[in-house]
């Protein structure tokens, strides 16, 4: 018995760091001209990513700024306190769309608020960063949950729902 306990055990978390993918590397810039590398720059805090690269997918992840800021940022809701985690939203400039980095970049600098811009980090990428991300569709806006050490512990995607942002914040623990 205690052999098949072990057992089950040594499986189960097996599977678990088997299905934790390591994030992929992007580099970005601040509106403020700050750069970073994800995730080397979260210096082991975990994350909640947020990820888009079409112009459907940007409407999907302005649709998170205000919940995942309230209850990771502004620590709002019963268990937002407790978390440590650090918030991004990333637009991802991919092939013909990085012509579009530099209007949208300081278009941003104009309109966004501090608080706001200090959690958006544009990024040019390359088609294989998408695909080593599992980014799909470039309709739809993703969520990555980073442990510590980097790591895709969790994924959600689309527009907000309370589910998914609940979802998120369950991963962290």
């Amino acid at each position: 018995m205690k052999r098949t306990i072990a057992l089950l055990t040594t499986l189960c978390c097996t599977l678990l760091l088997a299905a934790q993918q390591p994030m992929a590397e992007l580099q970005g810039e601040f509106a403020d001209g700050r750069t970073m590398v994800l995730p080397a720059g979260l210096k082991g805090r975990p994350a909640v990513i947020g990820l888009a690269f079409g112009k459907a997918a940007q409407g999907q992840l302005e649709s998170w700024y205000e919940p995942a800021y309230l209850r990771f940022v502004a620590k709002h809701g019963l268990f937002a306190g407790s978390s440590n985690a650090q918030v991004l939203f990333v637009p991802l400039f991919v092939g013909l769309n990085k012509a579009a980095y530099e209007p949208s970049l300081k278009q941003f600098r104009k309109s966004a608020t501090p608080e706001v811009a200090d959690l958006v980090l544009f990024c040019k990428v390359e088609n294989d960063v998408r695909q080593a991300l599992g980014l799909e569709r470039e309709n739809t806006a993703y969520f990555l949950v980073l442990d510590a050490e980097g790591r895709i512990v969790h994924r959600e995607q689309g527009a907000y729902a309370l589910q998914k942002l609940d979802a998120l914040e369950e991963a962290l623990w």
